[in-house]
């Protein structure tokens, strides 16, 4: 059974990569593609290949007049949740790939998609070494109480902290651990300093860093008397790495009604 796929942010950094691989592989079919600024062109050569037959829309609401399957948003964290609230009322399966949710986004989302009877599948980063970042890590909480979160973009990215680093936050504050750390209000001076606590569990502090010369990283740091642990993530240039786990998640999201939260729900 081909899947037929909506690409939303069709000309955006994954969204280039992705319109080619979903029209090159032999069980998916790329139905629409939405990019405001490339509205009327054929979404082939809007991301930078051959024409594929298929026209840009400017809005979501225009691509989902076409049947399809599942809509995959790649674009911005004003717009998404909007996106994912439009497709499942449409009937649509939803892959998210665009950051700057937080859990109470997520909650609607779920109810949203039970109401349905849809799946949605989100995830701070589709990539598979950066779900093994949040893998690894969860162990390591098992063992070490202590741990903080650091996240590097690029001095554009308007979005704070990254979904990778929220995601592996808010993972992270679900492990039952007893940092010793002081408390945030047990300090004196400038808290704010001590990051973002993320987590409706025992919180983690989350640094966000925005500056030239970085893409993408996300390091969790766990301490120890006399010894550290740091697990970190880099993101190369390319959207590459993202395409795979992206397209294995449009393959299945309507396996499960409701949210699943990260590419690790679809590993063994």
């Amino acid at each position: 059974m081909t899947v037929r796929i909506v690409v939303a942010g069709a000309t955006g950094w994954v969204g280039r990569a992705l319109v080619p691989a979903i029209a090159a592989a032999p069980d998916l079919a790329l139905a629409g593609a939405v990019a405001r600024g490339a509205a009327g062109r054929d979404a082939g050569e809007a991301a930078g290949g051959n024409a594929l037959g298929v026209a840009v829309h400017a809005t979501l609401a225009e691509a989902l007049a076409a049947p399809s399957d599942v809509v995959v948003d790649y674009t911005k964290p004003a717009y998404v949740k909007g996106h994912v609230l439009e497709a499942l009322a449409a009937g649509r399966h939803v892959v998210v790939g665009t950051s700057g949710l937080g859990a109470d986004d997520y909650a609607e989302i779920d109810a949203a998609a039970r109401a349905a009877g849809r799946g949605v599948l989100a995830a701070g980063n589709f990539s598979v070494t950066a779900t093994l970042l949040r893998r690894f890590a969860l162990e390591a909480a098992r063992y070490v109480p202590d741990v903080e979160v650091i996240d590097y973009a690029s001095a554009g990215k308007p979005d704070v902290p990254s979904g990778t680093a929220r995601e592996l936050a808010e993972m992270l504050s679900a492990v039952e651990r007893r940092p010793t750390a002081k408390p945030v209000a047990e300090l004196s001076g400038l808290g704010a300093t001590r990051g973002a606590q993320v987590g409706a569990g025992t919180p983690v502090p989350v640094h966000s860093v925005r500056m030239p010369s970085f893409v993408l990283s996300c390091e969790a740091v766990f301490g120890l008397p006399d010894e550290r642990l740091v697990i970190r993530h880099d993101a190369g240039s390319s959207a590459a790495p993202y395409v795979a786990g992206t397209l294995l998640a449009a393959r299945r999201v309507g396996e499960a009604v409701g949210l699943r939260r990260g590419l690790d729900s679809l590993m063994g």
